[in-house]
């Protein structure tokens, strides 16, 4: 390259969407800019007693274009000239009903307030009884389409989100013409296209979430769809056939998008994919590293060369497509419903005092207890941390099972609960705290074995995201419990680098993704080794966790 040239990497997170502007030469992240969805910050649209998790597309779009705006802000104009790619990752199975121009319902008027009409988050478990049904359906035909997403298939998923909805919602169905994922929107929204039929579907949410697969040749049969219910008439045939990779350019942006947003009218946008998937190429996976994204849940990541998954199919995971993290390698994804998401619930039960009585106190003001109560509840966790950080590990302290948002893998069922065994007037916060941690630990060393005894061998893990960066005292707990070392790489946007090296590579400016990584790499920060002394005791604790997990699952059968 004889001078330096840009692109932009938006990453779609569950609270927020952060844009940041790369030097493609060497990785350097110019600026960056994080900007909160303003009705998801609300609490509009969600039910978390029925786990109903909504997020209106009119907040993707606000947050999309502030994000962009700002990070180019004071940005030298030479600079701007010389962006020429955008790639964009989102959550994942996050789908919406659009219409036959490829504009999600809720953008129109009639349908603006319905939560049916916009996307359905991920953690949205409404459609459990649909994800059972799929299930129960899929074991009557002699072609197993759930082989390639780990043989369950999940409420968190496509095709369950999409059968609720059209059965929920009588007034909005016949208005559904087709059904579209997060990360295959946006890309078409930024090149203005028109026909939803023309989208570019990515292989990574196709294979993983919406049984696409070479070996069927697209997706199952109409006829598997219809015998489920004849509510899916026709939607087989309104989504895809062919899929593409994040390497490839879904187009070029718009005049349009290209004015409001600053940029050039020449810059590629790339397929988009989920998050984990672009991060685990921002945090520069290796094959058979597990590349761990830690945030509200877990996203794990492995990848392993095509002529050496011949004739292997792992149970229980969320899918093992070809392309979808690096062309030319089968991407094989699993994880946890909820990891970061359960520090945040236990922090809330611990703040409800300080959210809902201490602005009742006649000792000091509304203003100041507000003030006192968001000093202290930012405080909670780092407190926590320390706190239990200093607790001996013993063989029968209180034991958590991590289950609080149902289990995505091994072996999906959104259904399960967490639970806490072991409890006495001589628990504390600090020992609840440290057996939650445990538990999201716990859940993690399951998916490995779970890896390991299908015939994947995982030779390290790979630390990303919030969590990773943030808690030196859960990742050593994690090396600990796995008996095994995990490395954590320096960036802290590793999801929102991994969408700027797809973009360099949809650009044109690297042939390969693999190219693009070893030159935007930021590499490593810190290794965390376990102690040899703790991994006796951890392996005896999991065993408990195993048991408490099949006393869960046996009690709900009953």
């Amino acid at each position: 390259m004889s001078q330096p040239l840009y692109v932009l990497g938006v990453d779609y997170g569950t609270d927020s969407v952060r844009t940041i502007l790369v030097n493609t030469m060497n990785g350097d992240i110019v600026n960056t800019s994080v900007v909160a969805y303003p009705r998801w910050s609300q609490g509009k649209y969600c039910d978390p007693a029925t786990n109903q998790y909504r997020q209106h597309p009119q907040d993707y779009i606000d947050a999309m274009q502030q994000s962009i705006k700002n990070c180019l802000q004071g940005i030298d104009a030479t600079i701007v000239s010389n962006i020429k790619g955008l790639s964009v990752d989102t959550t994942g199975s996050t789908p919406v009903a659009v219409n036959a121009q490829g504009i999600p319902l809720a953008l129109l008027p009639e349908f603006a307030e319905n939560p049916n009409a916009m996307f359905v988050l991920w953690k949205d478990h409404t459609s459990a009884p649909e994800a059972d049904e799929i299930n129960q359906h899929a074991a009557q035909f002699e072609t197993n389409y759930l082989q390639f997403v780990g043989g369950i298939y999940s409420s968190e998923w496509f095709w369950a989100k999409l059968l609720h909805v059209l059965r929920v919602d009588k007034k909005l169905a016949p208005h559904i013409y087709s059904w579209v994922e997060h990360c295959d929107w946006i890309p078409f929204l930024l090149t203005g296209e028109t026909d939803v039929l023309k989208m570019k579907r990515g292989v990574c949410s196709a294979g993983h979430k919406a049984l696409w697969a070479e070996d069927f040749g697209g997706l199952p049969p109409e006829s598997f769809f219809t015998s489920l219910d004849p509510l899916l008439l026709g939607f087989r045939d309104r989504l895809f056939t062919h899929t593409y990779t994040s390497a490839t350019a879904a187009g070029t942006i718009s005049s349009q998008w290209a004015t409001t947003l600053g940029l050039p009218n020449d810059v590629v946008i790339g397929v988009g994919a989920f998050d984990a998937h672009m991060g685990a190429v921002g945090g520069q996976i290796e094959p058979y590293y597990l590349s761990k994204v830690m945030g509200t849940s877990t996203c794990d990541i492995l990848i392993a060369p095509q002529e050496e998954m011949q004739g292997k199919l792992v149970a229980g995971i969320c899918g093992q497509v070809n392309g979808s993290v690096i062309p030319g390698m089968v991407g094989l994804e699993a994880g946890q419903s909820a990891f970061g998401d359960i520090y945040a619930w236990y922090k809330n039960i611990l703040a409800w005092p300080l959210k809902n009585i201490l602005t009742q106190s006649s000792f000091v003001d509304e203003k100041v207890a507000k003030k006192l109560a968001e000093e202290v509840e930012e405080k909670i966790i780092v407190e926590l941390n320390a706190a239990a950080e200093k607790l001996p590990v013993q063989l029968h302290d209180e034991l958590a099972v991590d289950w609080m948002n149902g289990r995505r893998t091994p072996d999906a069922n959104q259904k399960l609960k967490g639970a806490i065994f072991g409890l006495m007037l001589g628990t504390n916060a600090p020992l609840i705290y440290k057996s939650l941690v445990e538990a999201t630990c716990f859940g993690a060393k399951a998916i490995v074995e779970r890896f390991v005894t299908e015939g994947i061998p995982i030779k390290g893990l790979i630390g990303l995201g919030g969590v990773a960066k943030k808690s030196p005292y859960i990742m050593q707990m994690m090396a600990d419990v796995m008996n095994m070392p995990i490395k954590i790489h320096k960036s802290e946007q590793t999801c929102a680098l991994g969408a700027a090296m797809f973009a360099a590579t949809a650009a044109g400016i690297y042939p390969k993704v693999e190219d693009a990584m070893q030159a935007m790499g930021q590499g490593f920060e810190k290794t965390y080794l376990p102690h040899p002394e703790l991994v006796p005791i951890y392996q005896s604790r999991y065993q408990k966790y195993l048991a408490n997990g099949n006393y869960i699952v046996s009690s709900l059968t009953k």
